[in-house]
């Protein structure tokens, strides 16, 4: 059977990360976590203490090489490492670890004009949250955008405020898509990030925060499975008190069902995510992402299903 979803090189019924870089550059695009020494205001105590609960003390930044070395050794080892596997690769600077725009504009002046002047670096992109990024910081990204492609991230994880008041995210779920609004004004790209199998929620909730995002109209979306992971304060919970996670089988419905309503222009950034297997307490099954996705384009098969078949 021909695949029924235009924005496809392969099998995939739904537009990934590496279409969209494919069909911009005519190359392979590898993003390169790096972490620069930022925090949180939720965990600095302006806002909270400790963070999202389910964050790591590494802010997410799990995949980040040579973590505490400097922004420049950081990116070029993992630019050679991306290279090793992708000969000739182009890179993309990926600020991943906790909030980076949480410092004052001067700050980030710093940090980030570097990397727009690098020729080893095709684009830029920033993973923050939204109430750490003034209407300032977006016209300066705007204006490094006229540089090179430049794309912020920010972390939703779900539209019911009952479940993030658990999870300590400390603002609530408007500002992100207040942002977007503001980003979309811009040619600055944007993507929003969202959690399957947050703590009571059902999948009727998960969708829920699909749907928001994509009638959010932003250019991508990351969906992730609830990592529980050592260290954190949802694995202290979690010890104490089990609660049920998503099985594979489930969560390749949920995952499938969210690509269905999902705008079918938008782009899939990642189905699943990255952890530390020696750090993750559960779902085993995580780890093996491959098996993951295969799933998920197995599912997509045999519902003869694709992104956006639902949309409206």
């Amino acid at each position: 059977m021909n695949n029924p979803y235009p924005y496809s090189l392969d099998n995939k019924r739904y537009q990934t990360m590496n279409y969209y870089f494919k069909t911009k550059y005519n190359q392979k695009v590898a993003k390169v976590p790096l972490n620069a020494n930022f925090t949180c205001p939720n965990r600095d105590g302006s806002k909270g203490i400790g963070g999202c609960t389910f964050c790591s003390e590494k802010g997410s930044g799990d995949s980040v090489l040579n973590f505490n070395s400097s922004l420049e050794t950081q990116y070029v080892t993992g630019l050679m490492r991306m290279q090793k596997k992708w000969p000739n690769c182009l890179g993309f600077a990926y600020f991943q670890s906790f909030s980076n725009t949480y410092a004052p504009l001067s700050v980030l002046r710093q940090i980030y004009d570097s990397f727009y002047l690098r020729e080893d670096v095709a684009g830029v992109c920033i993973a923050t949250r939204a109430d750490c990024l003034t209407d300032e910081m977006i016209a300066y990204f705007a204006q490094k955008a006229l540089v090179k492609e430049t794309w912020i991230e920010l972390g939703l994880q779900s539209i019911h405020e009952d479940t993030m008041k658990l999870c300590n995210r400390c603002h609530d779920s408007q500002i992100v898509f207040d942002v977007v609004e503001k980003l979309k004004k811009t040619n600055i790209k944007c993507c929003v990030h969202i959690m399957n199998s947050l703590p009571n929620e059902s999948k009727k909730d998960m969708i829920e925060t699909a749907l928001k995002v994509s009638h959010s109209h932003c250019d991508a979306i990351k969906i992730h499975m609830l990592h529980i992971i050592e260290g954190t304060k949802m694995a202290e919970e979690y010890k104490l008190n089990p609660f049920k996670l998503l099985s594979l089988e489930e969560y390749v419905d949920v995952v499938v069902s969210q690509l269905e309503i999902l705008d079918p222009n938008m782009i899939i950034e990642r189905l699943t995510g990255d952890g530390i297997a020696s750090d993750l307490i559960a779902p085993e099954w995580t780890i093996k992402k491959t098996i993951v996705y295969n799933e998920i384009d197995k599912e997509m098969v045999r519902r003869n299903t694709w992104q956006g078949k639902f949309y409206k």
